[in-house]
């Protein structure tokens, strides 16, 4: 019985449960990452981070066909210990340590309702600002989501949004 329960807790939580484990930086932030270490050149790490989803697959340039119209809207998160894991697993509010270079959302990142048909969703990308900005980050979705007009908000539940640098 408490299998049925998580199965269909899972199910309730609709869309972006299971994501691929590791990312890609992207050129901007690696760039920006290589100048502050090696060269001693000033970077600002961004307060906030965005959430968006996209279409289609990007590249380490840009991400891909991102999400428009239906009310979407990109997600703010803010860059603390409190919202990302220090490990793989979500509820860990410790700096990060170990060899895997990896950290997931520890609360649900949720974006609005549609009103709209978004489309098949197939990766997920981190931007610095809630429009146009600069990627940092792109992930694709382990199973991608066909996101419907009606739909309940799409929302990665805790633990579920993976970044990796070590990949």
């Amino acid at each position: 019985m408490n299998k049925v329960k998580r199965l269909i807790t899972g199910l309730l939580l609709l869309a972006f449960t299971a994501v691929v484990q590791a990312g890609a930086l992207s050129d901007y932030l690696e760039n920006k990452l290589v100048d502050a270490l090696l060269r001693g050149q000033a970077y600002t790490m961004p307060v906030t981070v965005y959430v968006a989803l996209a279409t289609s697959t990007g590249s380490d340039a840009a991400c891909g066909t991102e999400v428009t119209g239906g009310s979407y809207a990109r997600v703010a998160v803010t860059s603390s210990l409190a919202n990302w894991a220090g490990t793989q697993s979500a509820g860990s509010t410790a700096a990060s340590s170990g060899t895997g270079g990896t950290t997931s959302n520890n609360a649900a990142i949720t974006f609005p309702a549609p009103t709209a048909s978004w489309g098949l969703v197939t990766e997920y990308c981190v931007f610095d600002a809630s429009t146009s900005g600069n990627l940092l980050w792109r992930t694709a979705l382990t199973t991608p989501k066909t996101i419907n007009n009606g739909d309940a908000a799409p929302s990665f539940a805790a633990g579920a949004a993976t970044l990796q640098l070590d990949n």
